[in-house]
């Protein structure tokens, strides 16, 4: 694949059936039917995903696209964009340990030095060793250069302080790779370091953030003379910013085929909730006007993103990473599922309530509704997408 050519080769299609054949063949029993649950603890439910995605590494569908020296399999961006699209036709969660994959992997490969990735990378795609994210704080949220957490040198160990919050399932990480304030006289942006840090370490303490839903994906993670070795940097001392805008680039401009076809398939599912409510005049939603002018306007945003998605694939094959321009396809995302997840709640009506198994293929759209709003935050909010298009693509004035 080039960026002309959208086609896949005989052997990428015959990598696609192998893909297809082992998905079926290793699923669960009753996989994507009512009959299949997860467990209801999340504890318990963690560690499930998490041998699931051992599972998945064992048959060769982890690291696709990374180097075989550090574990991965050493093929190409291409059929890691093919196993995307089968699990994501088939709803295969994306485990535990989804954080390590999705930023720090690509991270370390990146910034990181060759020992930091025969050491971390290896157990990482195995499963062995799952990691958290610890970079908002309580008063440092979008203005993540504004964060308080310090390190200080102390002989030959940081000496770590502070407070993250919103930290996705700390509660499962054997890791956590951080940012904190190793210069107090620098610049806001300067002065910040990448860490690597252990969470069983002593003086470290993880406490659940509750939702209404019972749910505690979110953690606060408290720090307090957290010790640590002074190799556990990545990037180098006081150009964590830079390697932090790595990261988060990865998570910004990772909008695969993959995870539009999961995009996809919420549409369908509020496609089939219209096509199967009435409105209080008895007639259906699908044949009223209004509905189907949303539901086509939102179809057609998602096939705009496919594009965008070709793009981020094609800047990646062809120059080995991802620009600003990344900023587009989240602020486009996450915008267009806001869009879909209210216009759910508004042909539900009166029945938005109503969640869970009485409600059969209308309890997603009350999950797409919830889970939209948080997507405007991680990652960069909205606003601080749009400062970054305004900025760095459209070359306006800060």
């Amino acid at each position: 694949m080039n960026i002309l050519d959208l086609s896949y080769t005989p052997e990428q299609e015959a990598y696609r059936e192998k893909v297809r054949n082992w998905l079926h063949e290793n699923l669960p029993e009753g996989w994507g039917t009512p009959r299949f649950k997860l467990p209801e603890d999340e504890l318990e439910r963690g560690k499930f995903l998490n041998e699931l995605d051992k599972k998945i590494y064992e048959g060769g569908f982890l690291g696709i696209s990374w180097p075989k020296e550090y574990g991965g399999q050493g093929l190409t961006l291409v059929e890691e964009i093919i196993y995307g699209e089968e699990a994501g036709k088939l709803d295969v969660p994306d485990g535990p340990n989804v954080l390590g994959r999705l930023l720090l992997g690509p991270t370390l490969l990146q910034f990181g030095t060759e020992e930091q990735k025969k050491r971390y990378i290896p157990p990482l795609l195995r499963c062995d060793e799952i990691w958290c994210q610890g970079f908002s704080e309580p008063n440092a949220g979008s203005d993540l250069a504004s964060l308080q957490t310090k390190a200080v040198l102390d002989g030959d160990e940081w000496v770590i302080n502070g407070q993250k919050v919103w930290t996705s399932l700390a509660h499962h990480a054997d890791w956590c790779f951080l940012l904190a304030r190793t210069d107090q006289d620098a610049p806001k942006h300067k002065g910040i370091t990448f860490f690597l840090v252990p969470m069983d370490n002593p003086g470290v303490t993880v406490r659940p953030l509750v939702q209404l839903n019972k749910s505690r994906e979110f953690n606060e993670v408290f720090f307090d003379n957290v010790r640590i070795p002074k190799e556990n940097v990545v990037g180098g001392v006081n150009n964590g910013w830079q390697v932090a805008m790595g990261t988060l680039s990865f998570e910004r401009g990772t909008l695969s085929p993959g995870q539009l076809i999961r995009f996809q398939n919420e549409f369908n599912v509020l496609a089939k909730v219209a096509g199967d409510l009435r409105t209080s005049d008895a007639t259906l939603v699908k044949d009223n006007r209004y509905y189907r002018q949303k539901l086509a306007e939102i179809y057609t945003e998602i096939r705009i993103m496919h594009y965008h998605s070709l793009k981020s694939i094609s800047q990646r094959l062809n120059e080995g990473k991802l620009g600003p321009e990344a900023s587009l396809q989240k602020l486009f995302y996450t915008t267009t599922r806001v869009k879909l997840g209210e216009l759910g709640i508004e042909i539900l009506a009166e029945e938005a309530p109503y969640w869970g198994e009485e409600s059969v293929g209308r309890g997603k759209m009350q999950e797409v509704y919830f889970d939209s709003r948080g997507a405007t935050i991680y990652a960069g909010s909205t606003q601080i997408q749009k400062n970054i298009i305004a900025e760095r693509i459209l070359g306006m004035p800060k």
